[in-house]
């Protein structure tokens, strides 16, 4: 318990001590700041994340400059994973919504643990699915399910990778771009939820949210997704203690990471 508190990624945890030791040396903790853009859509993919903390939005950008969100990442995945398989450009946008810490490594340094390390390529496989996972539902519930829905599934998303409160940060622009609708739509959904009492207050920049009233809004979407991934990501997990053996392993060190960028 105490080495998966020091390491704050569920999955990077679930690593056998010298299948993490392979990685602990190039991994580098860092804020992940509210608004930052990791990577943009058509860029090569400089950093793998392990988020710790925090939330991360993927968004899908079209040539019109309309988007919407695919994913939202937070201490049970990674972004930048697509590098497993090679020198990549990102095909969606990753941007912070809620602020926390991540573990940033190389490409070349994981992809060198990688070919090491079956256990570390399962974990590729656990991320793998659950974004996989998250992708399909939210094409299905795009499809089929109101705007108010879907806003509330978002905001129930992000809440589950808070550190605690009611409080969101996000605007309606913010919304906007994961919802993929035009801001007067969300301002109309904004008061909808609000005469249902399932937000609180939106003042400029932060929406207060009642969770219970959310989650009554929110589509089935929501909590079938949200136990899919849990059980990928902690069942899935689990097994990784079991995988074949590090080449060259080594013991873990005994501070895991360099300490947080300033």
């Amino acid at each position: 318990m105490e080495h998966a508190r020091r390491v704050g990624n569920r999955l990077l945890a679930a690593l056998p001590p010298a299948d993490f030791a392979l990685l602990a040396p190039h991994l580098r903790k860092v804020p992940l700041l509210h608004d930052a853009v990791l990577v943009r859509s058509g860029d090569r993919i400089e950093h793998l994340y392990f988020p710790c903390s925090g939330a991360i939005a993927l968004i899908m950008e079209l040539p019109n400059g309309q988007t919407a969100a695919t994913a939202v990442i937070g201490n049970e995945g990674a972004v930048g994973i697509m590098t497993a398989l090679g020198p990549v450009r990102s095909p969606l946008t990753a941007v912070v919504r809620v602020a926390g810490t991540a573990l940033q490594i190389s490409p070349a340094r994981f992809q060198a643990t990688l070919e090491r390390s079956p256990a570390i390529a399962g974990a590729v496989q656990i991320v793998t699915r659950a974004m996989m996972t998250q992708f399909l539902h939210v094409a299905a519930c795009n499809a089929l399910h109101s705007v108010e829905a879907r806003l509330a599934r978002w905001l129930l998303h992000i809440h589950d990778r808070t550190d605690g409160g009611d409080i969101l940060p996000l605007t309606q622009e913010t919304l906007s771009e994961l919802l993929g609708v035009r801001r007067t739509t969300v301002t109309h959904v904004v008061s909808a939820l609000r005469a249902s009492r399932a937000i609180k207050s939106n003042r400029r920049g932060q929406l207060e949210i009642d969770r219970q009233r959310l989650e009554a809004v929110a589509c089935e979407c929501y909590k079938v997704m949200s136990r899919r991934i849990d059980r990928i990501v902690s069942q899935d997990a689990s097994r990784l203690l079991h995988a074949a053996p590090a080449r060259n392993g080594c013991p873990p060190p005994d501070f895991p990471f360099a300490k947080t960028d300033s």
